[in-house]
């Protein structure tokens, strides 16, 4: 059974390369990623684009992480002006101020260690949640870290993929 593209998805599949390239920059900042998706247009419906970018997300080098990763603020600081960072990270917005400060604590121990940003996906998680799993996480090693930071990109890609078939750009 084939479902009916959404309003965004319908966008998406007959805009201009510049302007989908822009809207898949609000995604996710890896231009590797971009093109791949920009390659498979159409997409059939939601479930199909976000299967594209698992494949792409998959096929990323860690140079072209890297560059997705820049886009991220820490956990604790979305970026000013930025709606998606900031409802991403709304689980922090109940946060005591010292649990404030031992996230901020851990983000920088994470950076120094991996040499990154701490990268998980937010959406529906606790300040706790959060905290919890950065502490756990600075027990992996570098190539564990790595496949890691994949998977919770791919799935912050599939909540902002899924938000852009829906509404569009």
């Amino acid at each position: 059974m084939t479902s009916t593209p959404t309003p965004g998805l319908t966008w998406f599949n007959s805009a201009e390369p510049a302007p989908a390239r822009d809207a898949l920059h609000e995604v996710c900042a890896s231009t590797a990623w971009s093109d791949r998706l920009l390659d498979g247009r159409p997409y059939a419906d939601a479930d199909a684009l976000c299967q594209g970018s698992d494949l792409a997300t998959s096929a990323l080098t860690s140079m072209d992480l890297a560059e997705a990763m820049s886009a991220h603020p820490p956990i604790g600081r979305p970026k000013p002006g930025d709606p998606a960072s900031t409802r991403e990270q709304r689980g922090m917005a109940g946060a005591s101020e010292e649990l404030r400060e031992e996230l901020l604590e851990l983000n920088l121990a994470y950076q120094e260690r991996f040499g990154h940003v701490f990268l998980i996906c937010a959406t529906g998680q606790s300040a706790e949640a959060m905290r919890d799993a950065a502490r756990e996480r600075l027990g992996n090693s570098p190539e564990q870290e790595w496949e890691r930071v994949r998977a919770e990109l791919r799935k912050i890609n599939r909540i902002r993929l899924t938000r852009l078939a829906h509404e569009g750009a």
